[in-house]
């Protein structure tokens, strides 16, 4: 196949930017996403041009590193699927594919399609450690939790913090990540000691960070790579509330 390429470039973060054009000829449908970039990139090195700096680690959906929008969608057309999973027999021959970071202001782009999300990070360290000594793995039926209540937590934990949820939504709202942090140790019994100050923290560097408010319209969970579910941002929203009637101490 032949696609046509619309790439954000940017040499660094106070760089301006702009939509260059490129072609990948002879592209296998068998190519991942990431190997038809590698191979315009081999093209680019061999001309002596930049090559086009993206994320990637696993490359297996696990990490989601390799997160940027394709056509306007965080990680491309397909549900429940990172870039790195995309693969070209998705797309026709001659067709055009726009590539642009993730759009977002606590996002700030590096370098081309690379944004810095360390963003996220600082959320997650601002819910803190579990006080609670749980020692080492425990026998499967040892810790009496319904089986519906760790379904959510291991749903919930799913999450690979891509920030796909953010590129998404029009007030670049992070509540999917947050509220997936925040849901999954608040409904398991190690996570209840430091249950009301860990969502108070985690909600307020969420808003300290520039992320924008929830207005509960679902795109983050159309394009989660995995699949987290919206539910998780009531569940946090009710779990705020109560740390505010009973008190962060």
């Amino acid at each position: 196949m032949r696609i046509n390429l619309k790439v954000w470039r940017q040499a660094g973060p106070d760089k301006a930017g702009r939509l260059v054009d490129y072609t990948a000829g002879d592209v296998s449908p068998d190519m991942s996403f990431l190997e038809m970039l590698d191979v315009v990139n081999e093209g680019l090195i061999t001309k002596g041009d930049d090559p086009i700096a993206f994320d990637s680690d696993c490359r297996e959906g696990i990490c989601g590193t390799c997160g940027f929008l394709v056509g306007g969608i965080p990680h491309g057309p397909d549900p429940g699927t990172t870039v790195c999973q995309l693969h070209m027999r998705r797309f026709k021959d001659g067709d055009t594919l726009t590539l642009e970071p993730w759009r977002a202001r606590a996002f700030p782009v590096l370098k081309d399609l690379v944004v810095d999300r360390s963003a996220f990070d600082r959320i997650i360290q601002a819910g803190g450690y579990t006080s609670i000594n749980i020692g080492g793995a425990q026998d499967a039926n040892a810790i009496l939790i319904p089986k519906t209540v760790a379904d959510k937590a291991m749903d919930s934990a799913a999450c690979i913090g891509c920030g796909a949820c953010v590129a998404a939504c029009k007030n670049a709202s992070a509540a999917l990540f947050t509220s997936a942090k925040v849901s999954h140790l608040s409904l398991l019994p190690q996570g209840q000691v430091e249950r009301y100050t860990r969502v108070v923290q985690m909600v307020e560097r969420h808003d300290a960070e520039g992320f924008g408010s929830c207005s509960n319209e679902g795109e983050c969970e159309a394009v989660c790579p995995k699949e987290i579910p919206i539910t998780n941002i009531a569940r946090m929203n009710r779990e705020y509330f109560k740390a505010m009637l009973v008190g962060r101490e």
